[in-house]
């Protein structure tokens, strides 16, 4: 008896027509791309930004002028969108990558960042801590002055743990803390780990805010990336 063959698929988490300020994205997107070499292994991030260099560095395979090239992904969605494309992806635990691309929601003049609204802000902060050379795509709307004017910072927590960390989140000075709920499911959004999302809010981010919320018992992480220091490539 034959194996059973897999169905060729592709994934495509966006279109043209549901991308903001697509034009500025694309162009960020084929810079980051041109980046790309032969051989080596590069962390692909999540969202539409980061979708549109990973559809920019297989048209570059397709055409020959890549080889030996492959892709760490951040999310489920990164891994349907690589395998998808039919690009190569690398495991984090078998090797680190040469150099990383990512989307934010936001960033600061010091390069502080706010991510996560896509909801795979731990694998891509593991990522991030795994690599030296960190590539942050954006348009000119994620600039903001301060931390927070646009999102919220986004914390990933055990469920059992909820009630606990809205109270050491408030105790840090969250004023206002929603639970993410799903828009096509009931309910709340689960991450990858299988935990809850609480969107936070705060009048003001110190620059040590980000170490302070990974303290809170029941938190795995969050969405704020300061003293990272990447290199932003705005279009």
């Amino acid at each position: 008896m034959k194996p059973a063959r897999h169905r060729e698929f592709t994934f495509e988490p966006f279109d043209s027509g549901s991308i903001s300020n697509y034009e500025a994205k694309f162009r960020a997107a084929e810079e980051v791309a041109a980046l790309a070499e032969s051989g080596q292994v590069i962390g692909a991030g999540s969202g539409s930004t980061a979708f549109l260099a990973v559809r920019a560095i297989a048209s570059r395979v397709r055409h020959g002028e890549l080889h030996d090239v492959r892709l760490i992904p951040t999310s489920i969605e990164s891994e349907l969108t690589i395998t998808g494309l039919g690009l190569a992806q690398a495991d984090l635990s078998e090797v680190a990558p040469d150099w990383l691309f990512d989307g934010a929601d936001e960033v600061d003049s010091d390069g502080n960042l706010i991510k996560g609204r896509g909801g795979a802000l731990f694998r891509e902060k593991l990522l991030f801590s795994a690599c030296q050379l960190r590539r942050v795509l954006i348009d000119p709307s994620k600039r903001v002055e301060r931390l927070g004017k646009n999102f919220p910072v986004p914390v990933e927590v055990v469920p059992r743990a909820a009630s606990v960390a809205m109270a050491g989140l408030k105790a840090l000075g969250a004023d206002e803390i929603a639970l993410r709920t799903g828009s096509g499911k009931d309910g709340p959004v689960l991450t990858e780990q299988g935990n809850l999302l609480l969107d936070c809010h705060f009048e003001s981010i110190d620059e040590d805010l980000e170490d302070q919320i990974k303290l809170i018992v029941g938190v795995l992480d969050s969405g704020l990336f300061q003293g990272y220091g990447p290199e932003v490539i705005s279009a």
